[in-house]
Order: C-alpha cells, then sequence, then structure tokens
C-alpha cells in the first residue's frame, strides 16, 4: 500500500501547485473512517482508495480527483456525511465523491435493476464532471485486479459481467484504451477462463515460432519509409486476447485465420506525413481489400485518430499498420486525461468527442425505468461504427446496422420523430435500409408524421428505441383512458346511475390509482373492469350485464336480436351500453383479432385481456367459444361513425387457375376497385389450380364485397370468399 508521503510527492511531480494540506488530511480522514474494515483478500479497508488514487496518479490527474478517489466509499461505508466532506474539502470534492459513490442503499426489485439505477445516477453525475467517471473506472479497474479474492463465484462472474457491458465500454468511449484492454481482459478471465487459456497457449506457441519475425518485420518497415525520407518511430504490439477472442466470434473463423494478430505503429510528425506514409507503404506491399479505414479524417466518437491499413508485408506475412502523429498516439493512449482541462476552469463536454454522453442522457429522459435504461444504453455504446453525412456535408456516426431513422433522431429528436421517407445517394429507399460507410442520407419529414411502432423492430441506436417506446408508451396510455372512459361511462348508464369524478375519486385507493385518469387507465387496459368500478362506487349494486351478456352474443351468433342496426347494408352489434370504437388507434388499446379480421360493418364484439386492452373479434369468430366461463371479459362494441374513413384488413381466400399471368390478373382487378394487396400465402399447388389466401387493405366489409364480386367475374378465379378464420 502507497504511503501518505509517497501519494503526495506522486501528485507535486506533476502539478507543483497542488494542495499538498488538502491530501495529507484527506489521506488521514479516509483511514480513520475507514478504520478496522477489511476487504475480501484480508487487507485493511484503506487499502482500496489508496491504490485508485495511485491509478489516477499514472494519468497526472489534478489534486481534486486524486481526494476523490481517497474519500469515494467515505459516505457508503463509514459514518462520515456529504456535509462533513463538503466542509473540509469543498464543494468541488463533495460534488464528485456524491458522484462516484455507488448509491447501494436504494432498495430495488432485482440485480439488474439494481445495476441499472447506479449506472443511471453514475451517468447523471458523470454528465456534470467527466472526472467522476475516471474515479469510478479507477475504481473497478482496482476491484478488477483483486477479484479473485471474491470466494462466491456467481459473485465474481456478475461483478466481471457488469465490467464487460459497462464499464469497459465507458472506457473506450473516453479513449482511454489501457484502461478498456485491462478491464475486459480481466473479466473475460472470469467468464470465459478456457477460452483465454487457448488464446494464451497459441499466443505463446506463436512467439516461441516466430522468434525475431517482430523483430525482422520492423526493421523491413523502418527501412522502407526511411528511403522515402519519412521520419518514423515504429513499434509493434500483440492484440489482446479478448480482442482476438471477440473477432473469432464475430468473423467465426479460428485462430489460425486471423491475419491481424499482430499490429505495428508508425509514429511520424505530422498529419501531412501519415499520409505520405501510407503512400509509400501501399506502394511497397499489396494492400488488402477493403482493411483500409480513415479515423483522421472521420475520427472516432472518443476523439481517437489514425490511418489503419491491412498489407502483405515483409515475408509475405498479412499484418495491420497504424499510422499516427505523436498527439494523436497520446489521445489514443490516454483519451480525455491526453488533454486535461480542469486546473483552467470547468470541464467542457460541449465537444464532438462528447456528443454520446449528451445522447445517453437523452435515453435516461425517455427510458421509463432503469432497467429499460440500462438496455438503450448497451446499444449506444456499440463500438462498430458507420459514418454518414448530411446533404449540408455534416458528419454523423452511427452503430453499425443502423438505418435511416436512427440517422434521422441522431440529426435531431424532432426530426426522427416526423420522418415518413428518405433518400440515400440520391434514391428512394425503406426507412429499414441498412446504412454503410459514406452513405449520404437525406431525411424526409412531415408535422403529421409520429414514430410508428413498426420502428422499433430495425433501429440499432438505443437513442431512437428509447424516444419510439417512450411515444408508443405515452400513446397507449391516452388510448387507455379513452377506453376505459367510454367502458366506465356505458356501464354506469346502462344501469342508470351517473358517473362522476366526485364518485370515482372515493375509490381511488381501493384500486390503487393516484388519479381520476389512472383509474380510467386501468379500466381501460382491462386490469380492472367497468363492473368492479360500478360495484365499488355504488356497493350492492347488481348488474345484470354480466350474467346475460354472453347469452346476448350467442343469440346474436344464431342470426340476429334486437338491437342490431345496418350500416351500409350490413348488420352491426349495437346492443344496450354497445361502447363505440370512437377515437382509438389500432395496436395500442384495442387490436384487431388476426383470426377473423372484424371489418367495419361486421357486427363485432370485444374480449378484454389484462394489459393489452380490448381484442375485437367478428361475432360468428369461432375463438370465442374459449372464452364461454369467463362473460366479465366480453363487451358490447360498435364501430364508430367514420370507422371506413381508415384502411382495414380484410382477408380471402380463393382458388384460382394456375396459368401465366394470373397474379397479375388479380392484381389489376383488385386495384381497380381501390383496394391494395398488402400479403400474398399459397397454401396449395396442383397442376391447375392455386389455392391462396389473400390479405387486402379495404375501408368496410361493403368495399371488401365489391372486391369478391369483381374477382368472382374473372374467368381466371375458380372460387372466392371471406376467410373467416
Amino acid at each position: 500500500m502507497m504511503r501518505q508521503f509517497e501519494l503526495v510527492e506522486r501528485v507535486a511531480s506533476y502539478d507543483p501547485q497542488a494542495d499538498e494540506d488538502a491530501l495529507n488530511r484527506a489521506y488521514v480522514f479516509a483511514m480513520k473512517m475507514h478504520g478496522s474494515q477489511l476487504r475480501a483478500s484480508g487487507d485493511p479497508y484503506f487499502s482500496h482508495p489508496v491504490e485508485v488514487a495511485g491509478i489516477l496518479t499514472d494519468y497526472r490527474l489534478d489534486c481534486a480527483s486524486i481526494i476523490t478517489a481517497l474519500l469515494h466509499d467515505t459516505i457508503e461505508d463509514t459514518p462520515a456525511t456529504l456535509e462533513e466532506i463538503e466542509k473540509l474539502f469543498g464543494k468541488q470534492v463533495a460534488r464528485l465523491v456524491d458522484g462516484v459513490t455507488k448509491l447501494t442503499r436504494i432498495e430495488l426489485t432485482s440485480d439488474s435493476a439494481k445495476q441499472a439505477e447506479n449506472f443511471r445516477k453514475l451517468l447523471l453525475a458523470m454528465s456534470e464532471d467527466i472526472r467522476v467517471l475516471l474515479v469510478k473506472l479507477a475504481d473497478r479497474m482496482h476491484n478488477m485486479r483483486t477479484l479473485h479474492f471474491i470466494k462466491k463465484p456467481e459473485k465474481r462472474q456478475r461483478i466481471a459481467a457488469e465490467t464487460m457491458e459497462i464499464y469497459a465500454p465507458l472506457a473506450e468511449r473516453i479513449g482511454m484504451d489501457a484502461w478498456k484492454m485491462e478491464l475486459e481482459d480481466r473479466a473475460f478471465a472470469e467468464l470465459h477462463p478456457d477460452a483465454r487459456e487457448s488464446i494464451m497457449t497459441r499466443l505463446q506457441y506463436l512467439r516461441e515460432q516466430g522468434g525475431g519475425l517482430v523483430d525482422s518485420i520492423l526493421a523491413e518497415l523502418k527501412r522502407v519509409l526511411a528511403e522515402s525520407g519519412v521520419e518514423v518511430e515504429l513499434s509493434g504490439r500483440e492484440k489482446s486476447p479478448f480482442s482476438i477472442y471477440k473477432k473469432m466470434q464475430m468473423k467465426d473463423v479460428a485462430f489460425e485465420q486471423l491475419s491481424d494478430i499482430m499490429a505495428f505503429r508508425v509514429i511520424v510528425p505530422s498529419v501531412e506525413d501519415c499520409y505520405r506514409a501510407l503512400g509509400v507503404i501501399h506502394g511497397a506491399y499489396p494492400m488488402v481489400p477493403g482493411r483500409f479505414k480513415d479515423y483522421i479524417s472521420t475520427p472516432k466518437p472518443n476523439g481517437y485518430q489514425s490511418l489503419h491499413t491491412g498489407i502483405i508485408g515483409p515475408e509475405k506475412h498479412r499484418i495491420e499498420v497504424q499510422i499516427r502523429t505523436k498527439a494523436m498516439h497520446e489521445i489514443a493512449e490516454l483519451g480525455v486525461a491526453a488533454h486535461w482541462s480542469y486546473k483552467q476552469g470547468a470541464p467542457n463536454v460541449e465537444g464532438r468527442q462528447y456528443r454520446w454522453l449528451r445522447e445517453l442522457l437523452e435515453i435516461l429522459e425517455h427510458a421509463s425505468g432503469p432497467e429499460e435504461f440500462l438496455e438503450h444504453t448497451k446499444l449506444e455504446m456499440f463500438q462498430d461504427q458507420v459514418f454518414c453525412f448530411t446533404p449540408k456535408g455534416d458528419l454523423i456516426a452511427l452503430p453499425s446496422g443502423a438505418c435511416p431513422v436512427d440517422f434521422a433522431y441522431a440529426v435531431h429528436t424532432q426530426v426522427g420523430d416526423t420522418c415518413v421517407g428518405s433518400k440515400v445517394n440520391g434514391r428512394m429507399v425503406p426507412l429499414r435500409t441498412v446504412l454503410h460507410n459514406g452513405d449520404q442520407v437525406e431525411i424526409i419529414t412531415s408535422k403529421a408524421q409520429t414514430p410508428s411502432p413498426e420502428w422499433e423492430r430495425f433501429v440499432a441506436t438505443g437513442k431512437a428505441r428509447a424516444r419510439i417506446r417512450r411515444f408508443i408508451r405515452s400513446a397507449a396510455r391516452a388510448q387507455y383512458v379513452e377506453l376505459g372512459r367510454q367502458l366506465l361511462q356505458r356501464t354506469f348508464k346502462h344501469e342508470g346511475y351517473d358517473l362522476t369524478e366526485k364518485g370515482l375519486d372515493g375509490v381511488l385507493k381501493r384500486f390503487k390509482a393516484d388519479s381520476v385518469e389512472d383509474l380510467y387507465a386501468i379500466v381501460g387496459e382491462g386490469t380492472h373492469t367497468a363492473q368492479e368500478v360500478l360495484g365499488a362506487v355504488y356497493p350492492g349494486v347488481k348488474t345484470s350485464r354480466i350474467e346475460n351478456v354472453v347469452q346476448f352474443f350467442r343469440r346474436k351468433r344464431a342470426g340476429g336480436a334486437a338491437g342490431d342496426r345496418k350500416v351500409d347494408g350490413q348488420r352491426t352489434a349495437m346492443g344496450p351500453g354497445a361502447v363505440e370504437i370512437k377515437g382509438l388507434i389500432p395496436g395500442m388499446a384495442v387490436h384487431y383479432a388476426r383470426c377473423c379480421h372484424p371489418l367495419p360493418g361486421d357486427r363485432i364484439v370485444g374480449i378484454v385481456t389484462t394489459g393489452r386492452g380490448v381484442t375485437i373479434h367478428t361475432i360468428d369468430c369461432d375463438q370465442l367459444e374459449q372464452f364461454s366461463d369467463e362473460p366479465e371479459r366480453w363487451l358490447d362494441l360498435a364501430w364508430e361513425g367514420d370507422s371506413g374513413a381508415r384502411t382495414h384488413i380484410g382477408r380471402v381466400k380463393m382458388v384460382v387457375a394456375n396459368e401465366p399471368g394470373t397474379l397479375g390478373t388479380l392484381s389489376t382487378v383488385i386495384a381497380k376497385n381501390l383496394g391494395n394487396i398488402t400479403n400474398l400465402k399459397i397454401l396449395n399447388r396442383t397442376t391447375d389450380f392455386f389455392d391462396m389466401l389473400m390479405d387486402i387493405e379495404v375501408r368496410d366489409v361493403k368495399h371488401l364485397t365489391n372486391i369478391i364480386a369483381a374477382l368472382r367475374a374473372n374467368a381466371a378465379v375458380n372460387t372466392v370468399e371471406r376467410a373467416r378464420q
């Protein structure tokens, strides 16, 4: 363990203005607070904050960061308070210590929720001051170095997985490459010990077999570059075991098939020399296609800059060469610590390298809970990048697999919300199109557009997914509230009572609702029925609807009943207390059953499903039989007056002639009758005929009936009818 005077001397060696008195007081205060506490290794607990401080001195961090490292566990594990730390060491240190504190006192339902909540708090703190993250990473580094002292294997696995999924990517995002590699390697050793041991064995074999291979390649490269007059510093490095393992998994190749286990670095004086050296190397050795990357003109989000190229190098070996300036190399090695700015004033998190941090904060705002936030954050920290451009030439960095919707949200949240189409390199493309490096993307927007639930299936960024989910949640809640209000109004009116907010206020606690709107939503999503609420407001009331509703609908199935009415010549359910599907968007609070595809004009019934609202079936749907023993889930429904203004899916089953041009004829007939084919499935094929199912966008039953009549009149169609199941 580093002694007090040694720590002070290390800080003073690179910062002569350091507050030595404050460092000494922090050392003594932390030692006193931790007292006789011991770590799993049996060492005094105080050794941990001292080692964390020592790790930070290697990166020449400022005095406040070192004091924070000494004190970072005092609030959590000792009687010390934040007020006491602020009084002794000032507001800046107190804020940093508060940001680093793990907050394990928060009681959450699961380990994953606990991990996510801690990470959420860490992100909020480091958005104020990036030093919080540096101290936290150093804390995690020392914990990983002493991980083997923890006796419970499941605890070691959990800590290692958390390190791999959260802290190593964070280290990469701020450019701390050495920290990232060590965190990954130590977590890898715990999570996959056999795989790591196998790779280490093969690397050792290569070192023994290769002998002076690395030295000879270095000498050859140096000679080639010197002959062209380029002043260089050359070095060779071996890829880390985890990097090798990840590449083997990603490319699905064996160890022997990897070409860049060794990477050679070329350090030159200027940016111009970088491209000169690249030209010399490509002129002397064949380049491996697809292996060149220019991170100088398009830096990584963490500020990393370098030229990467793969060549068939000296002695016919495939090698990777990285070319950079000394300044670039320092940033690549030290990351955010390479351009420290805290001595000059407050940290600046507005630079391009911190854009990812602001995007994570937007995700934090839109996520519904800590676990969803953690899921989106892991997406956002995905490391493989593609670089695309706006029509004005602005660079947008996205994760691999991103689509135009991700691009739109990266430009601005409002652009993403109103996105209706996209052009990639001047051509209209579907919104699900995967973008590639160098694509120019133009987003087409409309004020009438809102995020589509379909987008969530193909977006790749956490920011886009969080925003889409937030919209779905808010829209779904509004729909549940509206449906619940209609259900309660109809139920109360049918039983002869008035629905008043005052009456509902008195039963909110019984249904665990905070407001009348919450109660509407609870009823709308099916957690409680309107009859239950009526019974709570008017105890003792007997609702006739519950006992008779199933018989009522069965009579309808048998051939209609009093209370039915006609719409556009079609019979539609409109019994006593029927609820109109008014202002409700399908897919939110109401869902159309896929077994019978109900259309405006059909007689319909609703089945309440907890958490999903209402599923609408046609009155003659066979699936209704399975709910005959649950009458409380049945609802009498009616179409709203303008339901036909929207498109709905009608399904038809047909037998058509197996001859050239039949499908073309069918689509022409349907198009002439203003229908649109959305899906086609061939069920059976013989020499003469096809049996098929076809989904068609129509306005209502009358529209579908007209299309069916037109199809029957065509010679290519043998039989056609509406598919009921």
